[in-house]
């Protein structure tokens, strides 16, 4: 299955609102943003929202900025510019233009002045948990703050006050002046401006005032002549007050924000908060651990960006909730890879093989074909000789029925290889399997057209006098299956559970094996894929590799029972 998921967006409500706009000539050109806070690294989630800007825009002749939405200098970092930078550019997209939210800081103040002007906006002193206090509830209106008629005058001069550092953290706040009964809390008083006394990135101390993202974001996007401002659906409740802001500013720029159903897997947490601290428990061993559901974290364990863009071109875009399998994205990064990767043998749980009527000394040079599906990729010469490993599992003393590989008195077909017996089994003093005997038949060398007897069982191998030792890192999703996705993504304190998240954690995410590989794979290099017969897909790893110690990480399985839902 082909997706031209790099160009295209499948039919949806956004391109129809676009394909509108542009046709009654309400926009003229198309301009989305793609506007991460920089307070962590990119995630699956982001993924899609990435994708939609970039490509809906490209489609209709447009154009997309890439955007830091950096308002809170306590949580953001350079890091995080920079590693967002990288994974937008890894996805294979770029920006026409490169902005900060701290660049507008200055406009974003003098707003907030023709706001105070107007009497749409006041300097409270009431404290957090007093304004918290008195927001009221779903069902219950609000009540106004003692401070809410205060004078034009004493606000401007209050609100100067706290851009010259004047007040200490959390002594005064400016707020939008709305309506506090109104049945949307979003719009009852708003806090627009905090003080905060810390440097940040970007503007270092020029500023102890930060305007809050709700008001920041709709300044940011009419600036910017943003056209089409998408978010998802969390943000649909903010939308009044994002359209009161454009208007009561007097912005002359009037984007408008639309709405998109957020990217949710089973199995995954998404939220910054969690994932930080999952860094800084050291539970994972960075923001790019594998398990991590970062675009840094897929980069590492070897997911290609072909694989996570045709994963959510086929997830779509839609207003509706839903919540999508993590199979489906193991499905993609099958699909991208069948064709790509080569296909040679390791053995992750070594037992050596003594092939005791092999001549002592001599080694030959086998063919393999490097990619049975895509013959493109040409062969390979792997060594054989008397003795070799396979997988301890490919091994039983007493099997059960319908158990094919090796046991005494059995044949198999070593792959790419010869028929080898099972002879004899040698032991320790405890009764351990230390290696076992066998004999071949050079009557049967693959691709000889042998045709004289048949065997039910092939198994794969590593000539053991020019094995590769290496490390492979086997992993599987951080989070239990059975835990509900839903429950996970939940707030713990908000839901006021005594379990966390942290409960949840798969203790077997990770298990770590030494075995060998094929010589041809002594000098790979990280994000070097690999199929690895009977195994799975596997990359090497950018962190541990080392020149002629190679560490693999398994990206995905061989084979799963999903299957993608029918097209309506």
């Amino acid at each position: 299955m082909e997706h031209n998921s790099s160009n295209s967006t499948p039919p949806n409500f956004i391109k129809n609102i676009i394909t509108e706009d542009l046709k009654s000539g309400k926009v003229k050109e198309i301009v989305t943003r793609f506007p991460p806070e920089p307070n962590g690294y990119l995630h699956i989630g982001h993924a899609k929202a990435i994708w939609l800007n970039f490509t809906i825009a490209d489609e209709f002749g447009g154009r997309t900025h890439l955007r830091f939405d950096d308002t809170n200098p306590v949580k953001e970092d350079v890091e995080y510019v920079n590693s967002i930078k990288e994974d937008v550019k890894w996805l294979g997209f770029d920006w026409e233009e490169l902005h900060f939210a701290s660049d507008y800081f200055e406009e974003m103040y003098q707003r907030a002045i023709v706001l105070i002007k107007k009497g749409k906006a006041y300097v409270d002193d009431q404290s957090p948990e007093e304004i918290r206090a008195t927001r009221g509830t779903l069902t219950e209106p609000g009540q106004n703050s003692p401070y809410r008629d205060r004078s034009v005058e004493e606000n401007l001069d209050l609100f100067a006050r706290m851009r010259a550092g004047e007040f200490k953290d959390g002594e005064k706040v400016l707020r939008a002046k709305i309506d506090m009964a109104s049945p949307n809390i979003n719009l009852r008083d708003p806090v627009i401006y905090r003080i905060l006394h810390a440097s940040h990135h970007n503007t270092g101390d020029k500023w102890c005032i930060y305007p809050m993202y709700t008001y920041a974001h709709p300044l940011e996007d009419a600036i910017e002549g943003i056209t089409h401002s998408l978010c998802t659906t969390e943000f649909e409740d903010q939308r009044p007050f994002y359209d009161w802001v454009i208007e009561e500013t007097e912005m002359p720029s009037v984007p408008r924000q639309y709405e998109f159903g957020r990217l949710n897997l089973t199995q995954t947490v998404t939220s910054k908060r969690k994932l930080k601290l999952l860094v800084d428990e050291g539970i994972v061993d960075g923001w790019d651990d594998p398990r991590m559901p970062t675009i840094s974290g897929l980069r590492r364990r070897g997911v290609t960006p072909e694989a996570i863009k045709a994963f959510v071109f086929e997830a779509g875009v839609s207003k509706a909730y839903g919540e999508i399998d993590l199979k489906m994205l193991d499905h993609f990064i099958r699909e991208d890879l069948k064709l790509k990767a080569p296909r040679t043998m390791a053995v992750l749980d070594p037992l050596k093989v003594v092939i005791t009527n092999y001549p002592e000394g001599q080694s030959e040079l086998l063919e393999a074909e490097n990619n049975s599906e895509n013959p493109e990729m040409g062969h390979r010469q792997i060594p054989f000789s008397r003795e070799i490993y396979i997988e301890r599992e490919d091994f039983m003393e007493n099997p059960p029925s319908k158990y094919f590989r090796l046991f005494p008195g059995n044949e198999v077909r070593l792959k790419h290889a010869y028929f080898i017996k099972c002879n004899d089994v040698i032991k320790d003093e405890e009764g351990n399997v230390l290696e076992i005997h066998c004999t071949y038949d050079p009557e049967t060398k693959s691709g000889s057209g042998f045709t004289g007897r048949k065997v039910k069982g092939t198994i794969h191998w590593v000539d053991a006098s020019q094995a590769v030792p290496a490390e492979f890192r086997l992993y599987e999703p951080l989070i239990l299956e059975e835990q509900v996705e839903e429950e996970i993504q939940l707030d713990d304190e908000e839901a006021g559970e005594e379990k966390t998240f942290m409960d949840y954690l798969n203790p077997n995410s990770l298990k770590v094996v030494q075995g060998f590989v094929e010589p041809g794979l002594k000098d790979v290099k990280p994000q070097d894929k690999f199929q690895f017969f009977r195994h799975g897909y596997f990359n090497v790893d950018s962190k541990y590799s080392e020149p002629g110690r190679p560490v693999f990480n398994l990206i995905v399985s061989l084979k799963s029972s999903f299957q993608l839902p029918a097209k309506k």
